[in-house]
């Protein structure tokens, strides 16, 4: 960009007349427009569309800070504690906000003047006169009036890049939170499966050497014992998979807790029950729940550093002033610095004005524009994606609910027809067929059980997480803009 630059000191009145004097009428003809910080509205439902959420309650933000002991599983508390901890997602994202702090602190003191000190000594000569020494010493100050608000503007965007920063902190603490929930119920959910299925292998075993008996007493035919062979077999390489499955998240639950793989295989290794998943639906209505959720926040937060950098664009357009000044003595010994020496004052304005940049500076507005633009729509992203999780959230934990009971139906009455099935095959009443088809079916069952009762406490889990994971937004942050009207 080229500018004008016009200087004055202090020993030529005419001239600083004449630079301020130019940078008034310039100002004068200025006319910053900045643009609105709206951010869009988004329409908000006045509450959920499931039924059950409806009635149940509303409690305050604060009553999900510590959502994972709901489950009253101590296991997991003290796993999602030592995650937050010493996961290196948080500590990454904990660096960042300090980046972002110091970098917020770099800008507001621009805002202030600076001052400095020196001091030079100097010996010269010329020719064949003697040599002489100058020693010098001072104190230099300078600053630049923020005219058209182009530095507050940026100490502002920092400011707010700092609090997104915080923000997206706390949301890498509730999704690792949750994480770590999900995976921790995964694996009790495999863990009660493999008990199943060893458990069934076990009754298998029973019923195939009860056949092979039969078989050799010419009972039943060979085909009996091959299905039953058959069925043992199919069970029994059910269980490699599911070992492979505990042992890997194992894996997942140590990395996630700052540890090596294989670290919490003895004190998590033996089988325990699958968390109850809570009676009650811990709700907030769907604009509380915007509040309460650190990815909107850290979205609407980036929106406002975005219009802070179009003012920032705009501002450069614009001339900007600098004024200066020295104070300091001059000595030719250096113990005349405090005795008699020359005492040296300076003063300094300057304006700068852009006179021809061939449309640099209008196109770098442009493009915080369209900046900001994105961070909109990204800000409103935020809020639709926040809206269906909980929906989605909702919608499961109502499904996962009404299978879970229709299923332990299920498994109930299988595991009499099994029972059943059993007695009757070993007093010779039914063939092996039907002794076959319940116990498969009671494998079926048993399994469906334990794998819903984990997705069901999953679905809590993405719940919590999708009403925000208890976060609380800082009170010192700006207030929040409308988020749309209500429905």
């Amino acid at each position: 960009m080229t500018h004008t630059t016009l200087h004055a000191r202090r020993s030529q009145p005419g001239g600083l007349s004449l630079a301020w004097m130019l940078a008034l009428l310039l100002s004068g003809c200025a006319s910053l427009t900045p643009p609105p910080r709206d951010l869009g509205t988004v329409a908000v439902p006045s509450a959920w569309s499931v039924p059950s959420a409806q009635a149940a309650g509303v409690p305050s933000a604060t009553d999900l800070a510590t959502w994972w002991q709901r489950f009253d599983d101590p296991a997991l508390t003290a796993l999602v504690t030592q995650a937050l901890q010493a996961n290196t997602s948080v500590k990454s994202a904990q660096a960042a906000l300090l980046q972002a702090r110091a970098q917020a602190d770099v800008q507001q003191a621009g805002l202030g003047p600076s001052v400095g000190t020196s001091a030079s000594a100097q010996r010269s000569q010329s020719g064949n006169n003697s040599a002489s020494n100058r020693f010098q010493a001072g104190f230099d100050a300078s600053w630049e009036p923020d005219i058209f608000g182009g530095n507050r503007s940026a100490a502002q965007a920092s400011e707010t890049d700092a609090q997104a920063s915080a923000a997206s902190l706390a949301n890498v603490q509730v999704s690792l939170a949750a994480e770590v929930a999900t995976n921790y119920i995964n694996l009790r959910g495999l863990q009660t499966r493999l008990a199943i299925a060893s458990s069934n292998l076990a009754t298998q075993s029973e019923t195939l050497q009860i056949t092979r008996w039969r078989a050799q007493a010419g009972l039943v035919s060979s085909l009996d014992v091959e299905q039953a062979v058959s069925a043992t077999e199919q069970t029994r390489a059910q269980i490699p998979a599911l070992q492979t499955s505990v042992s890997q998240a194992l894996n997942a639950l140590a990395v996630l807790t700052g540890q090596a793989p294989g670290a919490l295989n003895v004190t998590l290794g033996k089988a325990a029950p699958i968390p109850p998943a809570p009676a009650d639906l811990a709700l907030a209505f769907p604009t509380d729940t915007l509040r309460q959720r650190p990815d909107v926040r850290a979205a609407e937060l980036r929106a406002q550093a975005a219009w802070s950098r179009v003012a920032v664009a705009d501002a450069a357009r614009y001339p900007s002033f600098k004024l200066s000044g020295s104070l300091g003595l001059s000595a030719l010994t250096l113990g005349a610095l405090t005795d008699g020496a020359s005492l040296l004052k300076s003063v300094l304005a300057g304006v700068s004005m852009p006179l021809f940049d061939g449309g640099a500076a209008k196109a770098q507005v442009r493009v915080q524009e369209a900046a900001l633009q994105q961070a909109r729509v990204a800000y409103e992203a935020a809020v639709l994606t926040a809206l269906q999780d909980v929906e989605d959230a909702l919608v499961a934990i109502q499904g996962d609910r009404e299978r879970l009971t229709r299923l332990q139906a299920a498994a109930s009455a299988a595991a009499n027809a099994e029972l059943l099935a059993r007695q009757r095959y070993e007093s010779g009443l039914i063939d092996f067929a039907t002794v076959l088809s319940t116990q498969r079916s009671l494998l079926s069952a048993q399994d469906s059980v334990a794998s819903t009762q984990a997705s069901l406490g999953a679905d809590h889990v993405r719940l919590y997480k999708a009403l925000g994971g208890g976060w609380t937004p800082d009170a010192a942050t700006p207030p929040e803009p409308a988020l749309g009207a209500q429905h």
